[in-house]
């Protein structure tokens, strides 16, 4: 198994929304607003290489949608092939899309227009694209709070395609790839945990979307359950703390990777690094 962080690109949300209810002069100095008050956040892959299976996590917010779609979220930076061709890969060589949930910035780069702008095509033609069943369900049946965010054109032309797989238990998926399932943020979110050598690596996703957010009360205002997303933190931290679990951060602009310690203060960082530094430690 090999594994390679692929950059999908920056976006910009507003600061206020990302940090809940944490003041404003706490969150600014862990990532200082522009003067719209957005912050700046990266989208940032997993592409775990077997012999045979290229699984690429998530795939970024894409660049299919109208530039008034993109004018709210400041898209720049590395594009996601781009970044695939740099590291040695190109779209056909993906073999699996694994999504952990179906919010626009995780699954919009799934998808894009055919040359023709007639329709659309699966970015990864030759990849199954995994869901899990019942979040599939939510957001093809969104709530209110979350219809924005859940985009037809996201999701339809995976279903179209038949290369959609849907899980229900968090059972090994791939030799050494599992994953825990939490409801906080959104209705059955998928969080890999990749067995690397001697290390356990958490793709904390959208439950911990930056190291920022590792105190409990730093919790998003997009959350669907708050209160639920500071007991699954909790319950992850803890379990980090003793078995020096390493966080993988999708959209720190930043920090790639972390440990985690108890501390009187509660669970806090212990070490920050690069994906590259693991095989050394």
């Amino acid at each position: 198994m090999k594994l390679h962080a692929i950059h999908a690109g920056y976006f910009k949300l507003d600061g206020g929304a990302m940090h809940g209810v944490v003041p404003k002069k706490l969150w600014e100095k862990k990532n200082p607003p522009d003067e719209n008050n957005l912050c700046t956040w990266d989208t940032r892959l997993l592409l775990v290489e077997y012999d045979e299976k290229r699984v690429l996590i998530d795939s970024g917010l894409g660049n299919k949608q109208s530039d008034k779609f993109f004018s709210y979220y400041e898209p720049h930076g590395p594009k996601l092939i781009e970044s695939l061709e740099k590291a040695g890969f190109a779209p056909e060589d993906i073999t699996d899309n694994f999504l952990t949930h179906l919010h626009f910035d995780h699954v919009g780069g799934a998808v894009k227009w055919k040359d023709d702008h007639t329709g659309y095509e699966l970015t990864f033609p030759k990849a199954t694209y995994w869901s899990h069943k019942r979040h599939w369900y939510h957001a093809m049946h969104p709530n209110a709070r979350e219809k924005a965010s859940f985009l037809e054109e996201n999701l339809e032309p995976i279903q179209d395609a038949r290369r959609l797989e849907l899980l229900e238990e968090p059972d090994e998926v791939f030799p050494g790839f599992s994953f825990i399932l939490v409801n906080g943020h959104t209705d059955s979110q998928m969080l890999p945990v990749i067995r690397f050598g001697s290390h356990t690596i958490i793709y904390v996703a959208d439950l911990i979307p930056s190291a920022a957010h590792i105190p409990t009360a730093w919790v998003m205002g997009y959350d669907i359950r708050p209160l639920e997303t500071m007991k699954e933190k909790a319950n992850l931290l803890t379990e980090a703390a003793e078995k020096n679990f390493i966080l993988f951060f999708e959209h720190d602009p930043k920090v790639e990777c972390c440990t985690v310690e108890k501390t009187d203060k509660g669970i806090r960082i212990r070490e920050t690094f690069s994906l590259a530094d693991i095989e050394g430690k």
